[in-house]
């Protein structure tokens, strides 16, 4: 084989195993295996999801749903994991569809990832859809992926509906 047939080989199996990453992602968060999904992450991780009328907003200088290091994000998960959390308890249920999953770069240190996502959420009745798409920055930990960077991005342009983005999304 030429060596341009093992990149492109490697590439199709990197794409495979990022998918594989992301699937298992959107279920352990359908399932609400919270401790579980904040093992995915690195320990100097960053967890985004800008506002609806600010999709591009940096969270160093603009307004954030959320912006959280590891040490948030863990608080975030303990607090969903408890009757604190008060939108979410009982647990609304979630069903997330993962799709368009592109590898926007990749070196020996980090994978770059860019998919589009819809969760619809049910709770007290009613669905309700999250339309947006995601970034991530992966990371190989002693042979594992692990999540530096993550960031959520909602294509609504309010959430006039929701209210508030009380799952994680």
């Amino acid at each position: 084989m030429a060596s341009q047939d093992i990149s492109r080989l490697e590439r199709v199996a990197l794409r495979q195993e990022v998918e594989d990453f992301l699937y298992e992602e959107a279920a352990m968060l359908d399932q609400w295996r919270l401790d579980e999904w904040a093992t995915l992450f690195t320990e100097d991780c960053r967890y985004i999801v800008p506002t609806t009328d600010l999709p591009d907003g940096d969270p160093n200088k603009d307004l954030v749903f959320i912006d959280d290091d590891i040490v948030r994000l863990k608080a975030r998960v303990v607090r969903l994991n408890s009757r604190h959390a008060h939108r979410e308890y009982p647990w609304s249920r979630t069903r997330r569809f993962i799709t368009n999953v592109r590898i926007t770069g990749a070196s020996d240190d980090e994978i770059h990832v860019a998919a589009s996502a819809l969760v619809y959420r049910f709770r007290s009745g009613q669905g309700d859809p999250y339309v947006g798409h995601y970034q991530y920055t992966l990371r190989r930990v002693s042979g594992d992926l692990k999540i530096q960077y993550r960031r959520a991005t909602l294509d609504m342009e309010a959430l006039t509906w929701h209210g508030a983005v009380s799952i994680i999304y």
